[in-house]
């Protein structure tokens, strides 16, 4: 495939060295959009920086994203997850993240270095101008040491002398904290100076106001990049019928631009790392909420029925319990002694990782208790192990006729669209 085909010129005139150079950074960029020489990959900078046109053009042209390069960060702004719930920073509850929105607002005032003391004084009184209740309470000192754990996990936030953690049981606890300035200008992904209000900037943000909107093919692009699982129903009919015709195409640029490996069926097209490093979530696992959640899939695709037109099965929360208990009475010393003792809090889990891995979507948003199970499932069905025995000749019946393929059901020796 020729970089051309999607205007990458410069991608296209590197040597193979260079190329997979290019590619190791992006991919580094997509797992951490702020990159800075103190963080998990900072050794790539050097190399990020050197190759800071090509990859600059190939978000752009491809994504529509806008890439940042400095000598000591790099900033891809991305359009990010919007409200899928299950992309959150596990660290932070949603009070969490209001004490970043206040810390970050509260910053902008403090100079190059602050007292922690200060600045949890000045994080309050902002919030109270903003109309927040806070307290000084166990719950919301956790949250706001959380923030300020994440601000320094960042690199916005230096412990200079002294550390945030302590402040979660200790109100009383000091440290000198310094502030870069630079990262800080850097975090936000919206345009403040164009944004009418908070929904206007979130929009700005994702890319779906203004001179910020993506194009058709970057809009899809950034969900098979970022998603797990794309089905043609969630997407507008617009986006949707644009990859039905260029899904070859785009299973092939995914590969060469970003080493993700498509595979695309009738339903839509679901993407994997070889290499897991950018998967979230990794998946089937060996803990008992992975090897459960693995088992169940069987049973909750055999006992429903898809939908018309949509090719996904209605799964309650009746249906998850049946399941789960059955396999947990079935097999009691297979399993943890937590999931035996609170099979509730098991079930929770297991939903959340489904979701998480991209099989299981809310089917009404108003309905908490009801999803959609994505017949990509399949592609994880456990294989029993080991010889069952001899069984009796069957009698010789007619072959049927094959059926269409479904999501991802590969027949032996076929290679992925």
């Amino acid at each position: 495939m020729s970089g051309r085909e999607h205007g990458v010129e410069s991608f296209d005139r590197l040597g193979d060295i260079d190329a997979a150079n290019v590619v190791r950074c992006a991919r580094s960029l997509l797992r951490r959009p702020l990159l800075h020489t103190e963080s998990q990959d900072g050794e790539l900078l050097g190399m990020i920086y050197r190759h800071r046109a090509v990859l600059q053009e190939m978000f752009s042209t491809l994504l529509g994203y806008r890439l940042v390069i400095h000598r000591r960060y790099a900033r891809l702004y991305k359009s990010g997850p919007g409200a899928d719930p299950t992309r959150a920073v596990p660290t932070l509850s949603p009070r969490g993240y209001a004490y970043v929105a206040l810390t970050l607002a509260t910053l902008t005032g403090s100079g190059k270095q602050v007292l922690l003391s200060r600045l949890i004084a000045d994080v309050h009184s902002d919030a109270s101008e903003a109309g927040m209740v806070v307290d000084d309470g166990p719950t919301d000192r956790r949250a706001l040491t959380a923030a300020l754990r994440h601000l320094v996990a960042l690199g916005v936030l230096t412990e200079t002398e002294g550390t945030v953690a302590p402040s979660a049981n200790d109100s009383t606890a000091e440290a000198l904290i310094t502030v870069d300035t630079d990262l800080l200008g850097q975090l936000l992904s919206g345009p403040l100076a164009e944004a009418t209000g908070p929904e206007h900037l979130v929009a700005l943000s994702s890319g779906t106001a203004g001179s910020h909107v993506a194009t058709v093919e970057q809009a899809v692009r950034r969900r098979l990049v970022e998603d797990p699982v794309v089905h043609y129903e969630d997407l507008p009919v617009s986006q949707a019928n644009w990859l039905r015709r260029h899904r070859a195409r785009e299973a092939r640029m995914l590969e060469r631009y970003f080493g993700v490996v498509a595979e695309s069926r009738s339903e839509g097209i679901a993407t994997a790392d070889p290499q897991d490093y950018l998967t979230d979530t990794p998946f089937p696992g060996t803990s008992t909420v992975a090897r459960i959640a693995q088992l169940a899939l069987p049973e909750l695709l055999d006992s429903t029925t898809p939908r018309a037109g949509d090719h996904r099965h209605p799964v309650t929360w009746q249906d998850f319990t049946r399941v789960c208990t059955e396999l947990l009475e079935n097999h009691p010393s297979t399993w943890s002694r937590r999931a035996t003792e609170d099979p509730d809090s098991l079930i929770r889990m297991v939903v959340d990782l489904l979701r998480r891995v991209g099989v299981l979507a809310p089917d009404d948003p108003g309905e908490p208790n009801g999803w959609l199970l994505s017949p990509s499932a399949h592609r994880w069905l456990p294989i029993p192990e080991g010889d069952p025995g001899p069984a009796a000749e069957p009698e010789t019946l007619p072959a049927p006729e094959p059926p269409a393929p479904g999501l991802f059901d590969l027949l032996e020796g076929e290679p992925p669209h």
